[in-house]
């Protein structure tokens, strides 16, 4: 790397660095005037109000950085360039015979790894927080309390439903079971107080334990029933491991399938989203399978973008530089209709598969950034 290489990309991730310190202080402090007092009330508790603030908006600041890194990073480009020619710095290097696309790699690169830090961060950090993301200033102590979704375990014939869910510890207040199958002295209701997930282990597999059965009756007196050689309803009468007036439900639902907030997808990592769908035991909509395929194309299809508005930059034309931006944010509206698109055809099932839908706009997106990568590098 030479000497103009590091003064060009230190310039360019001094840009990155200040947009995103920007758009950050602008959310924080637009935040704050709604929940500055129960952050304050938060930090009478012991900690320092910095401390509570940094719980508070550290997974908000990871999060706005996967939503807005490619956007900064195309908007850090073209400001970058805009100063090197403004200083005429750039005119030099292209008088010394240096073409725009090896002024331009040191960008690039680095645009492709912060693509690729999104990426990471999406998939290995953001998932682990889904729940803090979710909470209000005033709950940060706390776990939020949300609807059950009701969702309905194929497998075993029965649909999962409570009044509240706490997807943290993974528990269901007051669980309300409708069982649909002929499952014998069980009827068609398991009604208990508390519903809590359960990992596999040598006594049982993965599934809820309710506790405190209040219907059927008499749980106790009632034998563990089992479909297809597996095990469904488990309960003391033949469980020694289970305590007295409590009952075991054998699934595969797990609690962030329960979730009413959209977090549970939005957030929710690639490998999540793919065992989801691949459960036999839970339907999937056509809309969570585009979801799926549109967070796997999601990185190339960022970098794409980056690609898209080379020739911007070079800028033959010699057009001022709010005009280039101009341009670049048209560019960028037409790159989120066609996803927009594509997203909801795929939702929809209207005339393609979702798999195909979500993969269209990298189809048209990558030979056009190619074509234009190619154009800008003898330039």
């Amino acid at each position: 790397m030479t000497k103009i290489d590091r003064y060009i990309l230190l310039l360019f991730l001094r840009t990155v660095f200040v947009c995103f310190l920007s758009l950050a202080g602008i959310f924080i402090v637009f935040h704050a005037f709604t929940a500055f007092d129960d952050l304050v009330a938060q930090s009478r508790k012991g900690e320092s109000l910095v401390i509570v603030a940094i719980r508070f908006y550290g997974p908000y600041l990871i999060l706005l950085f996967d939503m807005t890194g490619a956007i900064i990073t195309l908007m850090a480009f073209l400001f970058t360039v805009g100063w090197l020619r403004r200083t005429g710095e750039l005119t030099a290097t292209l008088s010394a015979g240096v073409s725009h696309g090896r002024i331009f790699r040191p960008m690039v690169v680095a645009a492709l790894i912060i693509i690729v830090g999104q990426f990471a961060s999406r998939e290995l950090v953001i998932p682990h927080f889904r729940n803090s993301l979710t909470m209000k200033a005033e709950n940060l102590d706390g776990e939020v309390e949300q609807a059950v979704r009701p969702t309905f375990d194929q497998a075993v014939g029965i649909l999962i439903e409570g009044a509240k869910l706490r997807a943290e510890s993974g528990t269901i207040t007051r669980p309300n079971f409708r069982i649909d199958s002929d499952y014998k002295d069980f009827g068609d209701l398991l009604i208990a107080e508390i519903a809590r997930w359960v990992p596999a282990d040598a006594d049982h597999p993965a599934g809820y334990l309710l506790e405190n059965v209040k219907r059927p009756e008499s749980i106790d007196r009632i034998a563990s029933v089992s479909r297809n050689d597996r095990w469904v309803l488990m309960t003391a009468a033949d469980q020694p491991w289970l305590a007295k007036g409590n009952c075991f439900l054998v699934t595969t639902v797990h609690p962030n399938m329960l979730q009413t907030q959209d977090t549970a997808v939005r957030l929710a990592s690639i490998a999540e989203l793919s065992g989801r769908i691949r459960n036999p035991d839970v339907h999937s909509s056509l809309a969570l399978q585009t979801t799926l395929h549109e967070r796997i194309v999601r990185a190339p299809l960022d970098f794409g973008l980056v690609l898209l508005i080379l020739p911007m930059v070079v800028n033959s034309r010699d057009r001022k530089l709010f005009v280039m931006i101009g341009s670049a944010v048209g560019m960028v509206l037409l790159f989120f209709l066609l996803k927009t698109i594509a997203s909801a055809l795929g939702g929809s099932g209207t005339l393609v598969s979702p798999g195909i839908a979500a993969w269209l706009p990298l189809l048209v997106v990558c030979p056009l950034a190619f074509t234009r990568l190619r154009a800008v590098q003898h330039v």
